[in-house]
């Protein structure tokens, strides 16, 4: 159990500032700013992306949001990760930067295991 805890807060908390991190970039970083234009995103996308980005974060990172919530965060990742990795694929960008939102997407999937793993045995725990 202790194993699984510190497996979910690791990956849960690298994930979590990277994103953090990414949004903190969408709104200051210049390169980060002309990227979305590569991309052909208009500039109001990544002003949303990064307040979808850092509410998703501190969604994941905080113990107490409710189950549902958490839920819907992971979606919302995946579907941004996997986005992000066909948007660079199409615009023709390097092998390495399409790879990347598809390594993160791995850690989110091993974060949203551990959570489910862990929520299972609570609520086993709780009907015993």
């Amino acid at each position: 159990m202790k194993k699984d805890r510190l497996i979910f807060w690791i990956t849960t908390g690298i994930f979590g500032v990277m994103m953090l991190f990414s949004a903190f970039n969408y709104f200051f970083n210049e390169e980060v700013k002309s990227g979305f234009v590569h991309l052909g995103f208009p500039d109001y996308f990544r002003i949303e992306l990064g307040i979808a980005k850092m509410l998703g974060a501190l969604t994941l990172l905080l113990p107490m949001m409710p189950d549902k919530i958490k839920q819907f965060a992971y979606v919302g990742f995946t579907i941004n990760l996997l986005s992000a990795a066909i948007a660079h694929m199409a615009s023709g960008d390097p092998l390495s930067v399409s790879i990347m939102p598809l390594v993160f997407l791995g850690i989110l999937a091993v974060s949203y295991i551990y959570y489910e793993k862990l929520k299972y045995r609570s609520a086993v725990k709780a009907n015993a």
